[in-house]
């Protein structure tokens, strides 16, 4: 009987035997992966070189029975010999997909792994520097009203949604027609010359970050969506949040000056009173509040929609709010008695609303791509503006009392005409743009767009002056400070961030 090889599978030339395994081995082979490895290549144990057992063989080899020298004997032992290396290749394909399913479960689970150790990381660095920027909050007010409180001001607010409009009286319409008249002729004056102290495009441009604020609103339902600044104090902005709740925060302190809570619905609109310490908010759960600043309490809650509030403006005379609602009306309010004097349906939805600077007429955004222009005395659609393609999300008039720009879901502002009721002039915007504000500043010179950045153009020749890339989610709001001197922005990353001079 021939022996053969345990690792060549040959006759060896010297055979030796491994005590370990009992295994036959062409010895300068085995002496070769001894050295190497110090194991039996068999049973995995150990062994060395002075182990193996030399095995003495004739030197003559018998030749192969008879049965293996004809040609089909030979064909049979070369069929056997390529049907077992087959099944060895079978084997081996076998278990390299097994490896590959091995190792494709280990890199998903690793990739599962690096995912939420980034996730994590993010939120404790968000949380670290939240925790950095909070400062002490001396003064601050976060009293949230008591349900008596709550029953008082609901008291106080009038009638709600389900209760008839009380109409305009003629004292209200001759107030509003004598400030209207008062600001038309202070407008005319203001627009013969350029406002002292207004900034140039050229320190437009030179706008840098100047400030980040992180820490306004809650984490756990992170996202501010409105913001507005204190007209009469420049100091004072005030943001509305996911979280439910408006604040009130003071730029140079950088504190927080009051904690509004008690809307059940996150708050979609904000108004800084422009000579109280007074603020207005809107929500989805159907109500606007007015706040007094100082003890953090809802003095009047208006109920004018059975709907989500979707616009908000105040009056020009500081006594009265437009809102519009997905219950497809707008209403008119009192907000010092806490009734609503006018609510008028419309066929659309209204998305948008924002007063004329003289009050006597406003206009609303619809969802379904329209403008729309209403006489506040006459309650009538005066005038519409075709062009946009999907929901208005946001209209603003300039100060000169002449333009109305627009902005829907179609990546591009538009700018109308209120002499010539006529669209002058669009701006497209790159595809997929989403703009969520505009807003011109004081007066008139500048526009701002929030949406996936912050951009300022130039009016008249409607330059772009600037991009503001610093929010790392969608831009929600901005605002002018007074004479242009700094610009406010927040963005669903739950920033407030300040644009000016270094």
């Amino acid at each position: 009987m021939a022996l053969h090889c345990a690792i060549s599978n040959e006759v060896p030339e010297v055979p030796v035997v491994s005590p370990s395994s009992g295994a036959v081995f062409e010895k300068r082979i085995i002496e070769k992966y001894v050295i190497e490895n110090g194991v039996d290549p068999i049973s995995g144990k150990e062994l060395r070189v002075e182990d193996l057992i030399e095995i003495k063989t004739p030197a003559i080899v018998k030749p192969k029975p008879p049965s293996a020298t004809s040609i089909p004997a030979t064909l049979k032992s070369m069929q056997d010999e390529w049907d077992a290396l087959m099944l060895h290749a079978f084997t081996q394909r076998q278990q390299l997909q097994t490896a590959r399913q091995e190792l494709s479960h280990a890199l998903y689970q690793h990739d599962a792994a690096c995912r939420v150790i980034a996730r994590l990381t993010k939120e404790v660095t968000a949380a670290r520097e939240a925790l950095a920027t909070l400062k002490p909050q001396a003064g601050i007010s976060m009293t949230q009203p008591t349900q008596q409180a709550e029953a008082a001001a609901g008291a106080g607010a009038g009638a709600g949604a389900g209760a008839a409009p009380l109409g305009m009286s003629a004292d209200v319409v001759a107030r509003l027609q004598e400030c209207a008249t008062a600001l038309t002729q202070e407008r005319k004056r203001r627009g013969r010359s350029v406002p002292e102290g207004l900034q140039s495009p050229d320190q437009i441009r030179a706008f840098a970050t100047l400030a980040s604020h992180p820490g306004l609103h809650s984490a756990s339902v992170p996202g501010i969506l409105a913001l507005d600044i204190n007209p009469s104090d420049q100091s004072k902005l005030l943001t509305g949040g996911n979280d439910r709740n408006a604040t009130v925060f003071n730029k140079d302190t950088e504190q927080v000056v009051a904690i509004l809570k008690g809307h059940t619905k996150k708050v979609t609109r904000v108004i800084y009173h422009p000579s109280e310490d007074t603020v207005l908010t809107a929500s989805p759960d159907h109500t606007i509040r007015v706040w007094s600043v100082a003890n953090a309490t809802a003095q009047v809650i208006l109920r004018p929609h059975e709907g989500a509030v979707t616009g908000l403006s105040l009056h020009p005379t500081g006594d009265h709010v437009l809102s519009t609602s997905a219950d497809r009306h707008w209403a008119f309010c009192d907000l010092r008695a806490g009734t609503v004097l006018a609510r008028v349906h419309d066929a659309a939805g209204l998305t948008a609303a924002m007063f004329h600077p003289d009050g006597l007429i406003f206009g609303t955004g619809t969802d379904t791509s329209q403008v729309k222009i209403w006489d506040l005395k006459e309650q009538s659609n005066v005038a519409n503006f075709p062009g946009h393609v999907g929901p208005v999300t946001s209209i603003s008039f300039s100060e000169n009392g002449y333009y109305l720009a627009t902005a829907a879901e179609d990546a591009c502002v538009k700018l109308w005409d209120l002499r010539k009721l006529k669209n002058f002039k669009t701006i497209q915007l790159e595809e997929g743009y989403s703009i969520r504000e505009l807003c011109f500043d004081q007066s008139g010179t500048y526009l701002a767009v929030a949406g996936t950045d912050v951009r300022v153009f130039l009016c008249r020749q409607w330059q772009e002056l600037k991009v503001f890339n610093e929010h790392t989610a969608a831009a929600t709001g901005v605002r002018f400070g007074r004479n242009a001197t700094y610009l406010a922005s927040t963005s669903m990353d739950r920033t407030l961030k300040l644009y000016g001079l270094q």
